[in-house]
């Protein structure tokens, strides 16, 4: 192992950043990593090489300049003897990562990436697996600068609706049904340009084989079947799970005997929306109204 005066192989003590753990979650889990890693008497570039990454990288880690990762909050564990224990990483993270997001959803997330078919209803807001990367960005700032979120939880919320499109890159993909009411078309994020793209976006995805989108128009008024976003996912088992969220809290749910009503409600929603060549009109003269 790599001992020795750590200040000393790493700078000065004057040239060692002061870490403040109070900052944010993200701080708080560099400072303890800083903390472990030279009660070991181990330099940057050793734990580094552990975990398999630079010591540039753990230094970001450290500083809080740079969210660590599952991956290597579990090989943190495992070099520092913590896997599966009450004070892991791994666990830290997962603590941190729902710290931003509402409750339910990381569970619900676990589930949408074994999902054969998705089925998903969203009002005021295009969905997460639908949303380009500055529409994403523009609505999490927006949570920043209102103070419900920190900086940092925007940036996990924004990564992850990446990596939940990911998701569905298979090469057997899955079948996404979307209807999202026409406040999500009309309701503009990120300015103009921004919402022109996500437009465009919504273009796209409809040309693919695996997708299928329809718009609520706000002429169904009172026979609109759900009035909150609902997710309802079929796994391989052709069992299915719902979720469904409110501002406060989301909620996933099993049950069979709840589940179905919400499915067969889903049916009949889409088909009093318009159809997809409909929507897609609806959509392209929208983007030609917003285009800069």
């Amino acid at each position: 192992m790599q001992r020795g005066n750590v200040a000393a192989r790493e700078g000065t003590l004057a040239n060692v950043k002061e870490l403040n753990p109070g900052f944010s979650p993200q701080a708080a889990y560099g400072a303890r990593l800083r903390r472990m890693r030279e009660a070991r008497g181990w330099i940057q570039d050793h734990l580094a090489s552990v975990v398999g990454c630079s010591g540039r990288h753990v230094s970001a880690i450290e500083t809080g300049r740079k969210p660590a990762t599952l991956l290597f909050s579990r090989k943190a564990d495992a070099a520092f003897g913590l896997t599966g224990t009450p004070d892991s990483f791994e666990r830290e993270w997962r603590k941190i990562r729902r710290g931003s997001m509402l409750e339910g959803f990381p569970e619900y997330v676990r589930y949408e990436g074994r999902a054969v078919e998705l089925r998903l209803f969203q009002v005021s807001l295009i969905p997460g697996l639908m949303q380009t990367p500055d529409y994403a960005r523009a609505l999490n700032t927006s949570y920043v600068q209102r103070g419900s979120i920190t900086a940092e939880q925007a940036e996990e919320r924004i990564s992850l609706v990446s990596e939940r499109q990911a998701t569905l890159v298979r090469p057997r993909p899955p079948l996404v049904f979307v209807v999202v009411d026409e406040s999500c078309l009309l309701q503009e994020v990120g300015g103009p340009k921004v919402m022109n793209a996500q437009l465009e976006r919504l273009e796209e995805l409809a040309a693919l084989p695996n997708w299928f989108i329809h718009v609520a128009p706000f002429s169904l008024g009172e026979h609109r079947a759900f009035h909150l976003p609902v997710n309802l996912l079929t796994l391989a088992d052709r069992s299915v799970v719902a979720y469904a969220e409110s501002e406060a809290q989301g909620h996933v749910e099993r049950e069979i005997s709840l589940v179905v009503p919400m499915l067969t409600a889903y049916h009949q929603l889409q088909g009093e929306a318009l159809s997809q060549a409909a929507s897609l009109a609806l959509i392209s003269q929208l983007r030609k109204g917003a285009a800069p």
